[in-house]
C-alpha cells in the first residue's frame, strides 16, 4: 500500500510500542502529501444535479509519533471533494492549528491523551488539533475538536486555514466538536465543558459572525459530554456517567471513569439563562453522537445512537494500546427519546438493533422533524472500520442497507440534496471509501432514493483517504 507500514518500519518511522498500534497503519496511516487533484476519473456519471462539496475531517500526525499515539491525537486534515456541472476535484489540506505548527516548528508544549496533561496551559492540557469536526457557517469551513478546543475557520474552496475564531474577540472560551448549524437561521449554536470543573457552558453566533448569547450551566461534577442536540426553540445538553479523571494515575495522564448515575438530558431555550434549564432523567448510558432534534407539541424529540457493550476482550496482539482498541470498537444502536416539556416525564424507544455510528441527515433538515437518517455499519471487528451503510426510517426503525465490496472501508457519509429538491431524501449519498489491500481511494456517489442499489458513480481518488472522523456537506451557494 502507498505510504506502507513495511517502509515506515524500514526507515525507523513506526518504532517501538507504536509497532503494535494499529490506528497509525493500514486504512489509518496518515498520508504525507498535500493534493490538488482536477477533472477526476470517474466510473459511471456524476450527475448533473449534485453541486456542492463534501468534506471529512480526521487525524494525519504530521510528524511520526515517538511516544504512545492515541488515534485521536493526530493532527487535523481535511478531504473534500467539490462538484459543479457533472465534474468533480478533490483537495485534501492539514488544518494548521496553532499546536499543528508549534509541532512543524518543534515547540509543542503539550502532547497526546495518553501523555501527561500540561495543566498549565491556558485553555487546553492536550495537544489541540481540530481534527474531529467540520462545518459550514458564514461562507467558510470550521474544524472543531472533541475535548473542546480553539474553532479554525478554513476556505471551503481551497482548504486553505484562515486562522483561530474568536468572534471578534468575544468567545470566553473554547468550542467542542457537534456544536451545530441552524439551517433556516444561519445561528451557529455550541457548547464547551471543563476537563475537571463542574459546568458546561453553552451559546449562539449570529449569521455575520457576531456572539450574541452565552450562558453556563453548573453541573454536579465534571463531565465529559460528546455532542448536543438542537432544535428550533431549544439547546439539548448531556449529563452523562462518564467524567474525565486524574485520580489514581500515574504522571497526571489520561483516564475514562464510569459512575454510577442515570444519564439526564438538560432543555433550556437557546437564548435562555443557565439556570433555565430543565433536566430529564433516563437510564444510565453514554452517547457519542445525535441524529436529529426536534419538537412535536410539548416534546422535545431526540434521536441517537446508544452505546452498548462491544462484547470484546482487550487484545494483547496491542500491547500497550489494547485498551484503546477495546474502547474504540464502537457498538451503538439508535434510540429515541422524549422529553415532555409540560409534565416532565422522559419516554426511550430503542428503533432497532443493528450495530451502527457516525450518523447523518440531510442538514437542511435538521433542527425539524426527520424520517430518514444514514449510519455507518460497523466492521464486527476489534477495530473501528466502516463497512458499509444504513439507511434508517426514524419513524419504523426499518432500515435498508449498503456494504461496500470486500475489502472497502468508508468514512462518515454526507447528504447532499440534488438541486431543487423536493423532498427530505431527494439527493444523494457521498462518501470516501478507500481499499485495505491497495491503498486505492473513490467517493462514491449514491441516490438516497435507489439506496440499496449502490453507487451511480464512483470518482477515482488520485491519493489515499485515511479512515478519519466526521463530515459534512456544503451546498454551492453557501460557500463563499
Amino acid at each position: 500500500m502507498a505510504d506502507g507500514t513495511a517502509r515506515r518500519i524500514e526507515t525507523g518511522e513506526l518504532t517501538g510500542a507504536n509497532l503494535l498500534n494499529p490506528y497509525i497503519q493500514g486504512i489509518y496511516e496518515p498520508v504525507a502529501k498535500e493534493v490538488t487533484a482536477l477533472d477526476l476519473k470517474v466510473i459511471g456519471e456524476i450527475p448533473k444535479d449534485l453541486h456542492g462539496a463534501y468534506f471529512r475531517n480526521g487525524p494525519n500526525p504530521v510528524k511520526a509519533p515517538q511516544t504512545l499515539h492515541h488515534w485521536f491525537d493526530g493532527d487535523g486534515m481535511l478531504h473534500a471533494i467539490h462538484f459543479e456541472n457533472g465534474k468533480a476535484a478533490y483537495r485534501n489540506r492539514y488544518i494548521r492549528t496553532d499546536d499543528h505548527k508549534a509541532e512543524v516548528a518543534g515547540t509543542l508544549d503539550a502532547g497526546g491523551v495518553l501523555a501527561p496533561a500540561n495543566r498549565a496551559r491556558a485553555k487546553t492540557v492536550y495537544k489541540d488539533t481540530a481534527n474531529t469536526d467540520v462545518l459550514i457557517h458564514n461562507g467558510e469551513l470550521m474544524a472543531l475538536w472533541y475535548i473542546s478546543g480553539a474553532p479554525v475557520r478554513i476556505n471551503a474552496r481551497t482548504l486553505e486555514t484562515i486562522g483561530n475564531e474568536t468572534f471578534g474577540g468575544k468567545l470566553p472560551r473554547n468550542i467542542s466538536a457537534h456544536s451545530k448549524v441552524d439551517p433556516d437561521t444561519g445561528e451557529f449554536v455550541f457548547f464547551d465543558y471543563a476537563l475537571y470543573e463542574p459546568w458546561m457552558t453553552f451559546g449562539t453566533v449570529s449569521p455575520a459572525n457576531e456572539l450574541v448569547h452565552f450562558e453556563k450551566v453548573e453541573l454536579p461534577g465534571p463531565r465529559l459530554p460528546h455532542d448536543m442536540g438542537l432544535t428550533k426553540n431549544y439547546v439539548v445538553l448531556h449529563d452523562l456517567p462518564v467524567v474525565f479523571t486524574e485520580s489514581g494515575m500515574r504522571n497526571g495522564m489520561w483516564q475514562i471513569k464510569f459512575t454510577q448515575q442515570p444519564a439526564r438530558f438538560g432543555v433550556v431555550p437557546r437564548r435562555g439563562r443557565g439556570d433555565e434549564i430543565k433536566w430529564f432523567e433516563t437510564d444510565s448510558c453514554y452517547i457519542y453522537h445525535v441524529i436529529n432534534t426536534w419538537e412535536e407539541g410539548d416534546e422535545v424529540v431526540m434521536t441517537a445512537c446508544m452505546m452498548t457493550p462491544n462484547g470484546f476482550a482487550p487484545d494483547p496482539q496491542y500491547g500497550p494500546y489494547a485498551s484503546m482498541v477495546n474502547i474504540l470498537a464502537l457498538h451503538a444502536v439508535p434510540v429515541e427519546w422524549r422529553m415532555n416539556m409540560r409534565t416532565g416525564a422522559c419516554t426511550k424507544r430503542q428503533l432497532d438493533d443493528r450495530i451502527g455510528e457516525f450518523p447523518i441527515v440531510n442538514l437542511d433538515y435538521a433542527t425539524k422533524k426527520t424520517r430518514w437518517s444514514y449510519h455507518v455499519a460497523m466492521s464486527p471487528d476489534q477495530l473501528q472500520k466502516f463497512a458499509g451503510i444504513y439507511k434508517y426510517d426514524l419513524e419504523t426503525g426499518a432500515a435498508q442497507t449498503y456494504m461496500y465490496d470486500p475489502g472497502m472501508f468508508g468514512s462518515e457519509p454526507a447528504f447532499a440534496p440534488r438541486l431543487n429538491a423536493t423532498s427530505e431524501d431527494d439527493g444523494y449519498v457521498v462518501v470516501f471509501v478507500t481499499n485495505e489491500n491497495t491503498g486505492a481511494s473513490e467517493a462514491q456517489i449514491i441516490d438516497a432514493q435507489n439506496f440499496e442499489a449502490g453507487p451511480v458513480a464512483r470518482v477515482q481518488i488520485p491519493a489515499r483517504v485515511p479512515a478519519g472522523f466526521h463530515g459534512t456537506w456544503a451546498r454551492g451557494d453557501q460557500m463563499r
